[in-house]
């Protein structure tokens, strides 16, 4: 299900490609598991259409695309650039030699597994539990330069995670995977992926693959600073449609919000794209509320 966030990411997409002439993409990223609900795609779909956004082509689905993501993981096992680790996440939260850091989106990997299975089946006939595959790092950073952010330093967190315990892909390796074969050049999303994308460039290394440049949006906050989410009030778009809000006012709201329009706009996707400058979005986190005053 769409919200505000989700919606304001795919409007700045879609104005940074089409006033560029290039192509928008839409992928389906639906190999979460439990957090895949039925009918989420047809929803998500339908929203997008309501408030006046298209793409390019036909969706991908990262569902169809399993054995690309496994023959991925395999190449890189037999390259010996990456392992079985059987882990807990609390054997790994035990293990820490530090704590966590603002900047980390995970408790770094303490190397535990490393060496230390000669393969997946040797994991799991030791410990009788499915190993997931991590990556082996080793450096402390990769530096980037952010289309919107400018330099980034690239600090990374050790050995991450390719492939789930269940045999699925994990998200770096997927989007790695499928950015390379769409021919994406230019990813934006937000500053919350900040952490992913040395690990992704580390892969795209390792693959031989060319890899995009980055564009990293501040999110949407809360009045607390924290993430716009639930606690701060219902922020789907099937909310506010079943309320009466119109797919202007929401846009126009969006487009207020992220500097490209003034308060109590009212607009079509369209409308933004004449005068539209990535430089006009802010910089800083944007605080917005769960329920806006829409105007009238």
């Amino acid at each position: 299900m769409l919200h505000l966030g989700n919606a304001r990411s795919f409007l700045l997409n879609w104005l940074w490609v089409r006033s560029a002439g290039g192509s928008l993409l839409l992928r389906i990223e639906d190999i979460d598991g439990p957090r895949v609900k039925s009918g989420a795609e047809a929803r998500a779909i339908e929203d997008l259409l309501w408030l006046g956004l298209d793409w390019d082509g036909e969706p991908v689905r990262q569902s169809d695309r399993l054995a690309l993501y496994a023959a991925r993981v395999d190449e890189l096992l037999a390259r010996g650039l990456a392992y079985p680790c059987t882990c807990s996440r609390k054997e790994i939260d035990d293990a820490a030699s530090a704590p966590h850091e603002p900047w980390q989106d995970a408790t770094p990997y303490p190397g535990t597994c490393r060496g230390r299975y000669r393969d997946r089946d040797d994991a799991r006939a030791r410990t009788g539990r499915e190993p997931a595959v991590r990556f082996r790092v080793d450096v402390d950073a990769v530096p980037f330069d952010d289309v919107f952010r400018g330099a980034d330093p690239g600090r990374i967190a050790g050995d991450f995670v390719i492939e789930k315990r269940d045999r699925g892909p994990a998200y770096q390796l997927a989007v790695v995977v499928d950015d390379a074969a769409q021919g994406v050049d230019l990813v934006v999303r937000g500053d919350d992926l900040v952490a992913s994308t040395p690990r992704q460039l580390l892969l795209y290394r390792a693959l031989d693959l060319r890899p995009p440049r980055f564009a990293h949006l501040p999110l949407l906050v809360g009045a607390d600073g924290l993430r716009l989410a639930k606690r701060h009030g219902d922020t789907s778009l099937r909310h506010f449609r079943d309320a009466g809000v119109s797919a202007e006012q929401i846009v126009g709201h969006l487009a207020a919000i992220s500097g490209l329009r003034g308060p109590g706009a009212r607009c079509r996707p369209a409308d933004l794209l004449a005068d539209f400058d990535p430089v006009r979005i802010p910089r800083a986190p944007v605080v917005a509320t769960g329920d806006p005053d829409w105007p009238g």
